[in-house]
């Protein structure tokens, strides 16, 4: 449970802004629309917040983010809840370790940040399917995202277990917790099932009660279908969209009430084989002052953007198929590393010309004094066999000639389904079976792979050593160790020379790399991954494709997203072979 006596945090450094913080029992947070505001406690207030995944920053690192984003002058934080992080069998449930999502409400509230709750059940999040549990696609009737009773059994039967965990932490229970976002922007989902909203809304007051603000959020285009009567109306653009115009949108739909941008852009995500995208500072902090000048509310998406660690990255269908890169960089205020940008510092320049009584609170907040909290492979592409790779955006057919008898092996790896797009409904795996002239090629051996596990049993054991290790094309793995001199630091792999594949670190799955494909050229690997002072770390790469003639790795000091400046630290692998170690200073933050 949150504490009674919430923790301060040092005022000196940064202007904050104004956060009154919950007693327990007594806490109020409600939608003035008389004098279009908030009021928290009976005080009027406004949020200032930002977008951070629990999902997708290490658990030892929250504290670190958190408090970073409060020194920014932030008084809240906006976060996802992903069913299929969670739920990942039906039934089978997971909140311990990173999915510790209490743990993490626990560090916001010594952070004195509010929380802004967002449990879908549909997210987006560029995160796999929109965060829903691929496992729904055994049905292959099922229509999500919809009043489809086999669809609403499943959201019903997994919010029985979230939202009774979830209603301790609610601000007039003394919790942080001051408002939960009812689905996600599904205005701009074709279904525009109104029965599947008041199903949910239902759902949430049954299992919430009545005092919780419930809101939703949708894109101006969105807001016909994805507003709901009971539930406050939220919009979202960025730096580059009409402010005027969209709020003056937002008004037909809620007249009174404070203006609310619940995810204003700092940054965008990023696809493979396209540029890293990035925003410009004066663009973004023009846009934000204009806002607080007009009293808004603002969450900005993403504060930290994180990493897509794994398999859990999703994918965009715009046109085409647009697999969404490892780096969740984002292009954020604070980076995927955790180091503050000269846009947070510009971002916390303009929260500072906030008007006084905004900062009237910090002797009411401190008044001790400021202290310091510190798979399975069934997936998208078929993306590697012996003789070639198909694509689903690029290479749809491949011919192979062989003799009578000959084997064929087919790997298919998940590029993320789909978090937006026309279906969610994206099945991976062969959709349609391979045929052999005229005839449909039967009684198929298929293995899912569980790789993660294999690594983890794999990286302490001694292989054994190949003096002429050769360099095949197709599925390899690779591996070395390699200790560090002192103490480590955050850095940055770098793969030059290798095609596509997957990472890890001690056993930790780092991510998708397609150093071939950009921009994404590097991997954030976090300090605490790795093991300093002399102890021996390993590193384990499954390549899909092709190998460099002389395979190696490089940590950098910084990123390299698209094309950056960086100093380099080589280390060489053999395929499948234990490489002679040296120890190495890691440059990093």
């Amino acid at each position: 449970m949150a504490p009674k006596n919430p923790l301060c945090l040092p005022s000196l450094l940064l202007p904050l802004l104004t956060l009154l913080l919950p007693q327990a029992d007594s806490g109020s947070f409600v939608v003035d629309r008389d004098h279009d505001r908030f009021l928290l406690d009976g005080a009027p207030f406004r949020y200032v917040s930002g977008s951070l995944h629990y999902f997708r920053v290490p658990r030892v690192l929250w504290a670190d983010r958190l408090f970073k984003m409060r020194m920014s002058g932030l008084n809240a934080i906006q976060f996802y809840v992903p069913w299929n992080y969670h739920e990942p069998e039906p039934g089978v449930y997971n909140f311990n370790g990173s999915r510790d999502l209490f743990a993490f409400l626990r560090e916001a509230t010594l952070a004195n940040l509010l929380v802004i709750l967002r449990p879908g059940p549909y997210i987006c999040a560029e995160w796999d399917m929109g965060g829903l549990p691929a496992w729904l696609l055994r049905n292959p009737k099922i229509h999500l995202r919809t009043s489809d009773p086999d669809f609403l059994a499943a959201v019903d039967s997994w919010f029985k277990v979230l939202l009774p965990k979830i209603y301790p932490w609610l601000y007039h229970n003394g919790g942080n917790i001051i408002s939960i976002q009812v689905e996600n922007e599904y205005g701009s989902y074709r279904a525009c099932d109104m029965n599947y909203m008041r199903h949910l809304a239902g759902l949430f007051r049954a299992l919430l009660g009545d005092k919780i603000l419930l809101f939703t959020t949708d894109g101006p285009e969105g807001l016909k279908c994805g507003s709901l009567q009971g539930l406050y109306t939220t919009v979202d653009f960025g730096p580059a969209d009409n402010m005027t115009k969209t709020f003056a949108l937002l008004r037909k739909y809620e007249p009174h009430g404070p203006l609310v941008n619940s995810e204003y852009y700092t940054g965008w995500l990023d696809y493979w084989g396209q540029n890293h995208s990035t925003r410009s500072i004066p663009a973004v902090t023009k846009g934000l002052e204009n806002m607080l000048k007009l009293g808004a509310s603002v969450n900005m998406y993403m504060f930290h953007g994180g990493t897509n660690f794994g398999y859990w990255n999703g994918a965009d269908e715009k046109g085409r198929f647009l697999p969404i890169t490892t780096s969740y960089d984002y292009d954020a205020p604070i980076s995927e590393s955790g180091d503050p940008t000269p846009k947070l510092f510009a971002i916390r320049n303009v929260i500072s010309k906030l008007d006084g009584d905004l900062l009237a609170f910090l002797d009411l907040l401190c008044p001790q004094g400021p202290i310091r909290s510190i798979l399975p492979m069934t997936f998208e592409a078929v993306k590697q066999v012996f003789q070639g790779v198909l694509e689903r955006n690029m290479k749809r057919n491949l011919f192979l000639t062989g003799k009578m008898g000959a084997k064929l092996d087919v790997l298919l790896e998940n590029m993320g389904r789909l978090s937006f797009g026309s279906n969610s409904s994206d099945f991976k795996g062969l959709l349609e079976p391979p045929i052999l002239g005229q005839t449909i090629l039967t009684q198929w051996l298929m293995f899912p792979l569980k790789i993660d596990n294999l690594v983890k049993r794999w990286f302490p054991i001694q292989l054994l050593k190949s003096s002429h290790p050769q360099t095949p094309s197709g599925p390899t793995f690779y591996s070395t160790v390699f200790p560090i001199f002192g103490s480590s630091r955050d850095t940055f792999l770098f793969l030059p020379g290798w095609t596509k594949g997957q990472v890890w670190i001690n056993g930790f799955n780092l991510g998708r790399y397609w150093t071939k494909r950009g921009p994404q050229q590097t991997l954030y690997v976090p300090r605490p991954l790795l093991f300093p002072r002399g102890a021996l770390n390993k590193i384990t790469l499954l390549e899909l494709e092709n190998v460099p003639s002389h395979p190696q790795i490089q940590f950098l000091d910084r990123p390299i997203l698209n094309n950056t400046l960086h100093k380099t630290y080589i280390y060489s692998l053999s395929a499948d072979v234990q490489s002679t170690s040296e120890p190495m200073e890691l440059s990093g933050h």
